[in-house]
């Protein structure tokens, strides 16, 4: 088993400048329920030719492949280099062997570097030793293979610039979510644009910080209306742990995104259009949409 840290930066192949490649892939935007049209969250952050991935839901390679064939090269499965987790929730990281093997499997050579709050090395390593016999018999048989790719190079993380390499600067800054002790939110700078994802969240000003004028907030989400039907054992839990379209509105008026877009979302019934016609009665007059899977902003 290898755990350990690497801060070198994973190839990329595009020619074009950053300003104007810069893309937010959104490869799920599911929530614990499983919802066969929604993959868990994930995200990626493409940056002149190299995608950067915010947590690894259910389904995270598959969604990843589809935006290959949709025209994101970066997204190709031996390209998927390094992730950041926003905390470690299961719906948040059940999708992380996938990731790493599959992509390994796939001729990924480097190491997989992976990012997030206390207790991801930890994580990184029992997930090493889960799979310590596929790792013998690939490494050890007529399986072609490459000598590094099943490695995980892991850090635990505290608030601050984490990581930067010529593509982007990543910025994590800690948010509540429940009675985690820490969950991040990322703030990802390239030259030509600001992308700043909330994960898990309950509102808080260190995301209207973060963005300040971002080009793209990406915010969790629960319907107001709905929420009012839940059970109250529920109702207390959401209350804190997520962030409502009532919440949002005020948030996202004070962070002023050029765009903001809603994901895992809590519905209960409601629609996207409910969601966004929620925010705007709560004041929010600026450009929002609520993504699906494979959205790119």
């Amino acid at each position: 088993m290898i755990v350990g840290l690497c801060l070198t930066a994973p190839a990329s192949t595009s020619a074009t400048t950053v300003q104007d490649s810069t893309r937010l892939v959104v490869l799920g935007t599911g929530n614990p329920n499983p919802d066969p049209d929604r993959s868990g969250p994930a995200l990626a952050v493409v940056a002149n030719g190299t995608a950067y991935l915010v947590d690894a839901g259910p389904g995270v390679v598959r969604r990843a492949a589809q935006a290959e064939r949709n025209g994101i090269a970066a997204l190709g499965a031996a390209r998927l280099g390094i992730a950041f987790l926003t905390h470690l929730h299961s719906d948040h990281t059940v999708g992380l062997p996938d990731l790493i093997h599959t992509s390994w499997v796939a001729e990924r050579e480097a190491p997989f570097q992976l990012l997030g709050p206390r207790g991801t090395s930890a994580m990184a390593r029992h997930l090493t030793a889960a799979w310590e016999e596929d790792i013998r018999i690939r490494t050890g048989g007529p399986q072609p293979h490459t000598k590094e790719g099943w490695v995980i190079d892991a850090r635990d993380v505290e608030p601050g610039v984490v990581y930067r390499d010529s593509n982007v600067t990543v910025t994590a800054f800690a948010v509540a979510h429940t009675n985690w002790p820490r969950a991040l939110g990322y703030r990802f700078q390239t030259p030509g644009r600001v992308i700043v994802i909330s994960g898990d969240a309950t509102p808080g000003d260190a995301v209207v910080a973060a963005c300040n004028g971002c080009d793209v907030l990406v915010h969790e989400v629960y319907s107001a209306e709905a929420f009012k039907g839940r059970p109250p054992e529920w109702q207390r839990y959401h209350a804190g742990a997520h962030t409502s379209t009532v919440e949002l509105a005020s948030l996202a008026t004070r962070a002023r995104p050029g765009l903001l877009v809603l994901y895992h979302q809590l519905y209960w019934g409601a629609t996207d259009d409910d969601l966004i016609r929620e925010i705007r009665a709560a004041g929010y007059a600026g450009a929002v949409v609520s993504a699906r899977d494979l959205g790119v902003y």
